[in-house]
């Protein structure tokens, strides 16, 4: 038999667990029914499963499709899988990655209506944990929207225009890089002979030191092993925080400081890069002349000089934010470029005779004793019409980048709460069959008028619309036009003797890249 005491002590322990239990089920319940009313009239979606959500119906990363032994290169791709949704839930419909609720938005109009229409609602970014962890929210690309980044892109944007971005001055940088990538074909061509090359690295590092000179005022050469390393680094780190298994960290933050596997490996990328963008900061810090700025970092260190000598309190220029700044305009403007650049390339080889028409265009209008020029844009038309087609097929940015609602609002018939992420489906505007004849058929034409002349569809939005709309968009209109036009004009491209060209589907990443595939390289005379 139990003392007494024993009895008071079993009672105030059944006591206290009653209490406990009482106040987390009503606590429980109440975060439920709360959830339940905020979610009410949301747009429809299949049903999420416990706990990850939908996450298998499109962002199932391929780490996980090898794991159980499925293809490499599969032929469904998470832009199919979504076009497959809005086909039964319509072009406003929602999934969830956890508990954290998506909205897909689908076709030309909506996302025109959601982006341009509701501007200070849906221009916001989500806090993505693996972004968050890189970028610190701060930058130009995944830095929430405000007065402070407002501040920032109208300051890059003019620096960037400062130094050429849009204009004829610019010019002779793109072409150098081009110099350098026509003279590393013809060298290399002799070396791996009828096996054909990779040409990523090659075009890569061209596209970089366009940014390199804007940004940092330097060029790198081919063989910088430094300069080769960061931008291996920076393709590593987008690599581990869209495919492989440090996605995770977005369920699971505290896995990012896991000393091993990827995560170590995330981490590492993340110094590495660091050290090597701040050396350059610190070095124009040391060599700076106000009056005379040397690019776009220059310029940015002036301006804080300026607002410090003005009195200017709780500035957000600083050199903290002045390297994410830096390493936007790495990531976004080389890694989309630089792809557009490749699947350019891999369309002309697959179809040669739109190749040998450019290439025809081309002779008649620039001939081959000069490169071509900017100048040169508005008599080459069927040769923009090519670019043209080749981004809207392959939308290398498919889904945007992600948007938040910032507070909660009616769209369209539907509640979209705070907090909830849009995904804007860029690939869903341009394979849309009711505004595009034949949308997965290539065919340059479709942007040529009955006169032959370049025909501009406003449903073309390879760099996105509304007060996001890709910085970089002058820039990558120069540099694809011309380093397209010089290559072709200087070599025809075509696939190895007895290969085939790799799934036109492409790798589903941050962006939206092919396969890897080699060409060989023959100089035109």
């Amino acid at each position: 038999m139990l003392p007494y005491w024993s009895n008071s002590l079993l009672s105030e322990v059944n006591i206290a667990t009653l209490l406990v239990f009482s106040v987390v089920y009503f606590s429980v319940h109440y975060h439920l029914k709360r959830r339940r009313r905020r979610l009410a009239n949301i747009p429809p979606g299949p049903k999420p499963l416990p706990i990850v959500g939908n996450f298998g119906v499109f962002l199932i990363p391929s780490f996980i499709r090898r794991r159980f032994g499925k293809a490499s290169k599969p032929t469904s791709t998470p832009v199919e899988a979504l076009r497959k949704q809005a086909a039964v839930y319509g072009d406003v419909f929602s999934l969830f990655v956890g508990t954290q609720l998506i909205v897909v938005l689908n076709g030309y109009d909506v996302i025109r209506d959601a982006l341009l229409n509701h501007p200070e609602v849906f221009s916001d970014r989500p806090d993505i944990p693996a972004v968050t962890i890189m970028t610190k929210r701060k930058g130009i690309v995944f830095a929430p929207y405000g007065p402070v980044w407002r501040k920032h892109r109208k300051f890059c944007h003019a620096s960037l225009r400062t130094f050429g971005v849009g204009k004829l001055s610019l010019e002779p940088c793109i072409l150098q890089g081009l110099a350098t990538v026509k003279s590393e074909l013809l060298r290399r061509r002799l070396e791996v002979g009828q096996g054909g090359m990779d040409l990523t690295l090659l075009i890569s590092n061209a596209v970089s030191n366009v940014i390199c000179s804007l940004a940092l005022g330097e060029r790198f050469p081919q063989d910088d092993r430094q300069f080769g390393t960061l931008l291996g680094l920076m393709v590593r780190g987008m690599e581990l925080c869209v495919n492989s298994p440090a996605v995770l960290i977005n369920v699971f933050p505290p896995l990012y400081h896991l000393p091993f596997g990827v995560f170590g490996e995330l981490r590492r990328v993340e110094r590495d890069i660091t050290a090597f963008l701040k050396g350059i900061i610190a070095k124009h810090r040391d060599t700076l002349d106000p009056e005379n700025p040397r690019d776009l970092v220059d310029m940015y260190l002036a301006e804080m000089a300026s607002q410090r000598a003005a009195g200017v309190e709780d500035s957000s220029f600083n050199e903290d934010y002045l390297f994410y700044i830096i390493g936007d305009l790495f990531i976004a403007g080389t890694d989309t470029t630089t792809n557009s650049l490749l699947w350019i390339l891999l369309y002309m080889v697959v179809h040669p005779q739109v190749q040998a028409k450019v290439q025809a265009e081309v002779d008649e209008v620039v001939g081959r004793g000069r490169v071509p020029s900017l100048t040169d844009r508005g008599r080459l038309p069927f040769t923009e019409a090519t670019i043209m087609e080749v981004q809207r097929l392959t939308a290398v940015v498919p889904l945007g980048i992600p948007h938040m609602a910032s507070k909660t609002t009616d769209f369209r018939g539907f509640t979209i709460p705070q907090g909830a992420v849009l995904l804007p489906n860029l690939w869903s505007v341009h394979r849309d069959p009711a505004v595009w004849d034949q949308p997965d058929v290539f065919m340059p034409e479709r942007f040529l008028d009955g006169e032959g002349k370049l025909a501009r569809k406003e449903f073309f939005i390879p760099f996105g619309i509304g007060r996001r709309v890709c910085m970089g968009e002058q820039l990558a209109k120069m540099e694809l036009f011309l380093m397209a036009t010089g290559l072709l004009q200087a070599f025809t491209f075509r696939l190895p003797v007895g290969t085939s060209p790799p799934p036109m589907h492409g790798r589903f990443g941050l962006t939206l890249a092919p396969w890897p595939f080699a060409v060989c390289v023959s100089p035109r005379g």
